[in-house]
């Protein structure tokens, strides 16, 4: 396990149970897969995991418990050498059905996620000092603690904006870099980098599946390459994904989170980061199964 700069992710963790099939069922119908796969999953989680395959410190603060799931989910994220903060002893965690389909690598989920649960936050103080926070936002009270917490231990917060959460009111303004998908969209309307600057962001990345990832920054707190094209008073610019084949798409944007935190915490300014956050997510998507990527990775984000 790594020594260097590490990083706190702050959210939520499931059991994933992924099947590979020809295509999914039709109502009624049953399918046989062509291959299983068990493993941790949850966008934190996740996030984690590739953090510390790049050579991270990884600690993951989340609400795990100690059902027969959770003591899976457990021993693969120990096996990946992610530091595990569990804050609910009494947590039942969710199972995630996936079915990846071959030839496109499209992916459906269900899942319960993190239900209701919110989980007091911990002694942030015991942990290890981050360089980089990353929040997914599914746990509210503990999201707002971290971001707190980080900040006042001079960290970065990055968020995790897979979809608005009412959360995200308070946790934007407390963001250095707030990522999110294309189709994210504030209760005003607003979408794309710039908005999320304007909703008190320090930065807003907007990532977009093959598309190039547009980014926006509107605040020194996150150092900027100089070859960044201005967009008035802000600095703007794009990092191109390179076309590659793409055989499974789970954790592509988790896989994205992870290379980020991990470079951020390394010192790379944003667009570097933001390049080794593409490298590994265009990796990942070339490999079948959760897991079978990571030993690689690294490779894959020094070419």
């Amino acid at each position: 396990m790594s020594t260097g700069p590490g990083v706190w992710c702050v959210g939520l963790t499931t059991l994933d149970v992924v099947h590979r099939a020809e295509a999914a069922p039709a109502r009624n119908q049953k399918v046989t897969a062509t291959r299983q796969d068990v493993a941790a999953g949850g966008p934190a989680a996740n996030a984690a995991v590739v953090a510390a395959a790049l050579g991270t410190r990884a600690t993951l603060v989340t609400a795990l418990g100690t059902s027969a799931m959770a003591t899976a989910a457990r021993a693969d994220l120990t096996a990946r050498s992610v530091q595990v903060v569990d804050l609910a002893a009494e947590h039942e965690l969710a199972v995630s059905a996936i079915l990846v389909e071959e030839g496109t690598g499209a992916r459906t989920v269900t899942s319960l996620d993190g239900g209701a649960a919110d989980p007091d936050p911990p002694d942030f103080a015991a942990l290890p000092d981050p360089a980089v926070v990353l929040i997914d936002g599914h746990y509210p009270t503990l999201a707002v603690a971290a971001a707190r917490a980080a900040r006042e231990r001079g960290a970065l917060v990055v968020l995790d904006a897979g979809r608005w959460r009412p959360v995200f009111a308070e946790l934007i303004p407390l963001a250095h870099v707030v990522a999110a998908s294309a189709d994210f969209t504030l209760p005003d309307g607003g979408r794309g980098p710039g908005a999320l600057v304007a909703a008190g962001a320090g930065a807003g990345v907007i990532t977009a599946g093959a598309g190039p990832v547009r980014f926006v920054t509107g605040a020194s707190t996150v150092e900027s390459d100089s070859s960044d094209d201005k967009d008035g008073d802000a600095r703007a610019g794009e990092v191109r994904v390179p076309a590659v084949p793409v055989r499974d798409t789970l954790g592509a944007g988790d896989a994205f989170h992870g290379g980020l935190v991990a470079a951020l915490a390394a010192g790379d300014p944003l667009r570097r980061a933001l390049e080794a956050a593409v490298a590994v997510a265009s990796h990942r998507v070339q490999h079948v199964g959760p897991r079978s990527y990571l030993d690689t990775v690294p490779t894959a984000v020094q070419q």
